[in-house]
């Protein structure tokens, strides 16, 4: 075939080339559709998808389960509430080859050993399904607490995804506290800046969440951190054009679509060798007073970590209060 007639490579094609796609939805058919390695779920997630009738099955399974283990109105909605996280991540795992990320309750950020139990719970309910744990991440809170759970955990074999990252200091403690993933929040990132400064210019390179990924990506190359940096909660698809290389990127359907209709093609913008080359200074390991203090100089993280725990814990009561209407409660 001739150059002229060889068929365009569309972004997303091209993106998956140099970094692992992974579907940010709950929904089974537009996972088929991207066809994505990983899949990441969360409360609002699960809520949207619990509304749509092809999912009842899903939700009457969560139902009978929690009405038999649970003792209390309270203990049943929450065993009906994990176990229909747990059902998504089942289903999901049919249509991705590699893991799905299961959120524990948000509720729990700053306690480390609820955080721990709520993962040995939903860990115990994914192997009763004949599920392994290494297809499994737990979703976290990036809190002093949240990284020091995900640090238990993973000495179990149990993989954690600690999310809303929105600091240097967060992505580092994570990296020393040996979990398998974290997923620094882009769009969040950019959000706060744009209300804070409006007549800023935050567009392609300039964008600050795209900086933020790049150091840390760059800073965990250059230091042989094993933990895998996958960039979340994107506005647009110049955002993930420009991180491009990167581990992982979590892509919403919208962008994903976006993607798959762009002609343009990707070039690879991180890697690990350049960042090999580069020089960046090394960072002892924290206690926890260093890491808040460290945390603390970020205004922008303080500010987006708290809203974000706040955001996930309300799309956690939204779930509860749909799945209370289903119990009769």
């Amino acid at each position: 075939m001739s150059p002229s007639k060889k068929q365009c490579v569309d972004a997303l094609s091209a993106l998956k080339q140099h970094t692992t796609v992974v579907a940010d939805t709950a929904d089974f058919n537009l996972i088929a559709k991207y066809k994505p390695q990983d899949a990441t779920t969360n409360p609002s997630l699960l809520l949207a998808a619990a509304n749509k009738p092809e999912y009842k099955h899903l939700i009457d399974d969560a139902v009978t389960y929690g009405k038999a283990n649970g003792k209390t109105n309270d203990e049943i909605v929450d065993k009906t509430t994990t176990k229909l996280a747990v059902n998504f991540g089942i289903e999901i795992l049919k249509h991705v080859p590699n893991r799905v990320s299961t959120e524990v309750d948000a509720r729990l950020s700053y306690d480390k050993e609820g955080s721990i139990a709520k993962a040995h719970e939903i860990i115990a309910l994914y192997e009763k399904a004949g599920i392994s744990r290494d297809r499994v991440l737990i979703k976290l809170a990036s809190t002093w607490e949240g990284i020091q759970a995900g640090r238990a955990l993973e000495l179990e074999g149990i993989h954690c995804n600690l999310t809303l990252l929105f600091s240097f200091a967060q992505a580092v403690a994570c990296a020393q506290a040996k979990v398998t993933l974290i997923s620094p929040f882009v769009g969040r990132i950019l959000d706060w800046f744009k209300a804070a400064k409006p007549d800023g210019d935050f567009a392609g390179k300039n964008d600050p969440g795209v900086v933020s990924v790049q150091k840390i990506y760059n800073y965990y190359k250059k230091h042989g951190y094993n933990t895998i940096v996958m960039g979340a909660s994107f506005r647009n698809t110049g955002e993930i054009k420009n991180l491009c290389g990167c581990d992982y990127l979590t892509i919403g359907p919208a962008l994903l679509e976006e993607l798959k209709n762009d002609a343009s093609g990707m070039t690879p913008v991180l890697s690990a060798e350049a960042a090999k080359k580069m020089d960046l200074p090394f960072v002892e390991e924290y206690h926890e007073k260093d890491f808040l203090f460290a945390h603390n100089e970020d205004q922008m993280a303080v500010e987006k970590l708290s809203d974000g725990i706040r955001k996930f814990a309300a799309d956690g009561r939204k779930l509860e209060a749909k799945i209370k209407e289903i119990l009769g409660f």
